[in-house]
């Protein structure tokens, strides 16, 4: 509590709309809010991205609704960070043959832990992201966990096998779950956070809907109301990844094989880091039947390349996961599983092996399922917990 009996919290602000309106939001409600931009990009993003949200103008943006809203504002260099955190895992990922999430790490070891650090030095209590998705603490019971459906939500419907594998809850866990409004859920990206920072985090937005955010901004009068957001990776404005590994010095090209499924040499690539699973375009071979990407061989620095079918999995690893309603899991569960953010889920068992790792049978084989990428299990509105995908 502050002098005026207040709650301190920490506003994360991107300079975009939907910060903004979490800022006014949490006035609204009653807390004592400080906003803080995390100046994250490297110079040369500046110079390429000045009106994206890794540019000056976020800050500006981000400025100026404190501003009108009377809050302090603070802008922290976590520059050096990033390039650890975010930029070098980034490449590390893609000179391994995966394909990485940038976004989750950024926000399990910057958006997030950086600034419960900030909020311990200046004495509030939690922090608020203007993610689209919601926390709460299980209750003390299997009815309580059962509860949504008793209360009239949507939910899908459940066959015998998965009802009787359903997620329990440990009390006093805190649960990560979809936004109310599924067109923009963010939950995806924000399966890796811990307890610790899931205990200390508002969602103002969990609630609502994009069309209600604006409308909290407009009616706030706030500069960002109209703001278009941006879909990229913030540090990678045109999409061009390739682009920026080399623009960065983070990779240099370097000549390799690209094979079919057989082995047999069809052409060359300048490096494995410039190809994605599932890619078709750009391949630089003439074949008589489309090919697509259907594995990138680190080891022996090849592109392996076979038909359409080559691309259906039903089955993978997944390590380093993280869970939600309880530590570890024990026994196998039914769930829906994300294999990347804009993929719609699908059926699957989730059956847990040593080592943090879980094996995942879909039960419908899934195109592209891509190294490197986050796996995230669902169990209706709930974020059971996820992993990283494996070779």
């Amino acid at each position: 509590m502050t002098e005026t009996g207040k709650t301190r919290i920490i506003c994360g602000m991107s300079g975009g709309v939907d910060s903004s309106a979490t800022a006014a939001l949490l006035l609204e409600q009653g807390y004592d809010v400080i906003g803080i931009t995390l100046k994250l990009w490297p110079q040369d993003c500046v110079n390429r991205a000045e009106d994206k949200c890794c540019g000056p103008q976020a800050v500006t943006d981000a400025r100026a609704v404190c501003h009108q809203l009377g809050i302090p504002y603070y802008l922290i260099d976590e520059s050096a960070e990033f390039q650890k955190h975010v930029i070098q895992y980034f490449a590390d990922e893609y000179k391994a043959g995966r394909t990485p999430n940038p976004c989750v790490m950024c926000n399990q070891n910057l958006k997030f832990g950086r600034l419960i650090d900030r909020a311990d030095q200046l004495g509030a209590q939690f922090i608020a992201t203007g993610h689209f998705a919601r926390v709460e603490q299980a209750g003390t019971s299997r009815g309580d966990v059962l509860a949504r459906e008793a209360a009239g939500e949507t939910v899908a419907p459940l066959d015998a096998a998965r009802t009787a594998r359903r997620a329990v809850p440990t009390t006093g866990r805190y649960l990560l779950k979809r936004g109310r409004d599924l067109r923009k859920d963010q939950s995806y990206f924000l399966f890796s956070l811990r307890q610790d920072q899931l205990a200390r985090t508002v969602f103002p937005l969990g609630e609502k809907t994009k069309s209600d955010t604006r409308e909290v901004a407009r009616h706030c009068q706030l500069k960002t109301a109209d703001k278009e957001e941006s879909m990229e990776i913030c540090f990678v404005p045109d999409n061009n990844y390739g682009g920026f590994l080399q623009s960065a010095n983070l990779v240099a090209k370097h000549r390799g094989e690209i094979v079919d499924v057989r082995g047999h040499v069809l052409g060359h690539h300048d490096g494995i880091e410039f190809y994605t699973i599932g890619q078709r375009k750009g391949l630089g071979i003439t074949t008589p039947k489309p090919v697509y990407v259907v594995e990138l061989d680190a080891e022996n620095n090849r592109v392996v390349v076979g038909g359409e079918a080559a691309l259906d999995r039903d089955e993978f690893i997944a390590d380093r996961c993280n869970w939600h309603p309880f530590e570890t899991l024990t026994a196998p569960i039914e769930v829906m599983a994300k294999i990347r953010y804009n993929h719609p889920g699908t059926a699957a068992t989730v059956t847990p092996l040593d080592g943090n790792r879980v094996k995942v049978k879909l039960h419908t084989p899934q195109r592209a399922v891509t190294p490197g990428q986050a796996a995230v299990f669902y169990q209706d509105d709930l974020v059971v917990g996820g992993g990283w995908i494996t070779r």
